[in-house]
């Protein structure tokens, strides 16, 4: 007879000697299995052996278990024993079929023994099952979490703005900071890939502390190329190209942006995960919401905190502050940091995935270049093939077309034309906030709009508002009469209201993405995916690089125009035209 049961609890155990002749008068054998809960097995095999040193015996008394009764099985021995390989290497122990068959197991004969102990086990009512879903795993290490990226926002957010108001101050420009931000893109499309691989060997407390710092020194050594830039008497732009500290300062800036990036993907990725629960879906969409929060209040905090300190203050003494700040924050990140592992049990420290782990850093990456070269460029063949099948192509192109807008966003370049329009560093920090305050006010909002229309029109909705006031924006740009204050107010007006709806789509065409990609596929679908919209930042930037005078602004605001008419145009069509494995993905949506 077999029987399984998962989480015995012994009460005792005789073990009983038995001569050789007793043992070898049975002609049948039988076996006992105990499963247990961790899927660990324990094989308890009888049969007649002519040369045994003893057997054993248990008597076992086993509470709270889940009991099922597999069918009985004989096996008759015929001229001597048939060895039995193990499943798992786990100690083969012996017992004598006469002690278990009229005392313990005896009980199991009775189906309604079986029956009582089923129906008596505890299930938590849908309410219990709830409240358990919105409870973190480790709710401690979650908010230090919180703290982490609060201080590694806060300056990463300060230093996104602080960089192109002073580099524009230094020369009428957009050229300078449409370099930058072009070799930026350019290492996240081609170092990105392999950051992230390099992330997947490494230790995560080591990994990301390692990250940290090396962020700070790059941004401590671009305020540092900065400030020299204020020292040396003003040139023309293409000489100030050419120079030794503009090549560091791109270099420090990319290397900057890199780290940003892979720190950004490993909390949102993996630690909020950890932190969280996977199988707490709840929780884990609280913290998600959080996290997006905390950087969109940073981003707030940190470019208004600058500009007034620029309003006020020399440039060289705003980025000495700067430098103040990333030097004082970095060892509270890195604490948090710690803590957040300590106060989780030391979750963090677990090994990672048999996928991502199986093989050490130096066997990975030892053999030769060639082999690198190689296996990098079949992976991007793979993610860009898996891309472009997955079934909700169209909603990740327009998500995509998105990051053509570079002018019409707070960004660098808009950031840098405020600057040298003359605009107050505080009104150009006041822009900045109130774009990240509506991408706040967004999270909250789209919630509301899958409420009222289903996710999928509600991506349209944020879509087609945005196209709109963008619209109007550029309409008063070109009316001529943005050289006076007020129609330029106008204009940052629209353009800050046009981001609710950005926002909203932001929020809203993720979960529509997370819906249509399978779990096994969504890592290398979504750096895919991040890779072709920093292909598309970068296409723009280049058109900026060529069109650098003040100018040229509009035409670069038409460009971005037509990025986001075209993304709401590509949706609403895909949408209009549902095909019938959208259906099936959707079809709790109220159009379907």
């Amino acid at each position: 007879m077999a029987i399984a049961a998962a989480g015995p609890t012994f009460s005792c155990i005789h073990f009983i000697r038995f001569s050789n002749a007793s043992s070898s008068s049975r002609s049948s054998s039988s076996r006992l299995r105990y499963r247990f809960s961790s899927n660990r097995w324990l094989k308890l095999n009888y049969s007649p052996a002519p040369h045994r040193f003893a057997c054993f015996s248990s008597r076992c008394s086993i509470t709270d278990t889940d009991i099922h009764l597999d069918h009985v099985t004989t096996d008759e021995a015929e001229g001597g024993s048939q060895a039995i390989e193990p499943e798992c290497p786990m100690p083969i122990v012996k017992l004598n079929s006469d002690i278990l068959e009229t005392e313990s197991l005896n009980l199991l004969t009775e189906a309604t023994f079986v029956d009582t102990l089923l129906t008596a086990l505890p299930v938590l009512s849908e309410e219990e099952q709830h409240a358990l879903a919105a409870t973190p795993a480790h709710p401690a290490g979650l908010h230090a979490l919180y703290a982490s990226c609060i201080a590694a926002n806060m300056v990463e957010q300060l230093w996104n703005f602080a960089w192109p108001s002073a580099i524009a101050l230094i020369h009428p420009s957009l050229l300078p900071v449409a370099v930058m931000g072009f070799f930026t893109k350019v290492a996240i499309i081609v170092v990105g890939p392999l950051l992230g691989k390099v992330m997947d060997h490494a230790p995560r407390l080591s990994g990301y502390n390692c990250l940290t710092i090396i962020q700070a020194t790059a941004q401590l050594l671009s305020a540092a190329m900065i400030v020299h830039a204020y020292s040396v008497p003003p040139t023309s732009v293409s000489t100030l190209l050419l120079r030794p500290w503009f090549a560091i300062l791109v270099s420090a800036g990319s290397i900057e942006k890199l780290c940003g990036v892979a720190l950004g993907v490993a909390n949102e990725r993996d630690w909020v995960v950890l932190l969280a629960g996977v199988n707490r879906p709840v929780a884990l969409a609280q913290a998600n919401a959080f996290l997006n929060r905390i950087d969109l209040l940073c981003e707030i905090v940190g470019a208004s905190l600058f500009g007034v300190l620029l309003a006020k203050f020399h440039p060289v003494t705003c980025l000495k502050v700067a430098a103040g700040l990333i030097l004082g924050l970095l060892p509270i990140t890195l604490v948090f940091t710690w803590l957040a592992n300590q106060l989780s049990t030391g979750v963090l420290d677990r090994p990672k995935p048999p996928q991502t782990c199986c093989k050490t850093f130096s066997e990975d990456f030892a053999p030769d270049a060639d082999s690198i070269v190689v296996k990098g460029l079949e992976t991007i063949k793979l993610g860009w093939k898996e891309y472009l099948s997955q079934p909700v192509l169209p909603a990740s192109l327009a998500w995509v077309l998105l990051y053509f807008n570079i002018v019409l966003t707070p960004g660098s370049l808009m950031t840098a034309f405020l600057t040298q329009r003359g605009l107050s560093p505080s009104i150009i920090g006041g822009f900045s906030g109130m774009c990240a305050f509506m991408g706040v006010a967004a999270t909250f909002v789209s919630s509301t709009l899958v409420k009222q229309f289903g996710i999928l029109k509600a991506g349209a909705v944020g879509l087609v508002f945005q196209a709109l006031l963008l619209s109007m924006a550029v309409a008063v740009y070109w009316s001529g009469s943005i050289t006076h204050q007020s129609p330029l107010l106008l204009f940052l007006s629209l353009i800050i209201l046009s981001r609710l709806g950005h926002m909203s789509y932001d929020v809203v065409g993720a979960q529509i993405i997370q819906t249509g990609i399978p779990s096994s596929k969504a890592n290398l679908i979504g750096t895919t995916e991040v890779a072709v919209a920093s292909l598309a930042e970068c296409i723009m930037l280049g058109v900026a690089i060529i069109a650098n005078d003040l100018s040229h602004f509009g035409g670069l605001a038409i460009l971005s125009l037509l990025s986001v008419v075209g993304a709401a145009w590509m949706f609403c069509r895909w949408l209009s035209n549902p095909t019938d494995e959208q259906k099936v993905l959707f079809s709790y949506d109220p159009q379907f």
